[in-house]
């Protein structure tokens, strides 16, 4: 397998590949992907740098972004609120590939990458009802920090997301 830096050219397979996990959260019931997100942020992703994926072959695994911001910050109390953070955003498995060990693979990946690029802490946030997710971050070593950001998508929809944080 083999980590790197998204590319343009890379564009229709990761999006196929978000398109099946979208499909898979919804056998699941979690109605928090749909077609306009993530697969809308993906290509300003690449163009920013800031979309990494795991490939075997011509097929991808996983991908996740690192994002210097995230509109629910400051909704959650921080350990060091100044700390220099990057935010883990559009993390996805290929759903071939889900339980082999790339989640916890691909967080490793993660923390290991906000570290080169200088960050002291590494964030995300994940909506409440998404159990899986909130398993692997927690076996992953991150901490539930205080506060929950609720995330308006419309008039009939808000989400409530949960803030974790990890040192590195």
């Amino acid at each position: 397998m083999h980590f790197r830096l998204a590319q343009i050219q890379d564009l229709p397979q990761i999006k196929h590949t978000f398109e099946g996990i979208v499909k898979q959260m919804e056998d699941n019931q979690l109605q928090i992907w749909d077609d306009i997100y993530p697969c809308s942020f993906l290509e300003d992703d690449i163009h920013n740098n800031r979309l990494y994926i795991l490939s075997e072959g011509e097929e991808m695994v996983s991908a996740f972004a690192l994002c210097n911001s995230d509109e629910g910050e400051s909704a959650m109390t921080w350990k060091n609120r100044c700390g220099n953070a990057l935010y883990l955003d559009r993390f996805g498995v290929n759903r071939n590939y889900v339980r082999k060990g790339i989640g916890s693979l691909m967080l490793e990946k993660a923390k290991e990458t906000a570290k080169a690029l200088g960050a002291d802490y590494l964030r995300l946030f994940v909506v409440d009802e998404n159990l899986p997710a909130i398993r692997l971050y927690e076996k992953g070593g991150f901490s539930r920090m205080q506060g929950i950001y609720h995330k308006v998508l419309d008039e009939t929809c808000t989400l409530r997301e949960y803030g974790y944080e990890l040192e590195l």
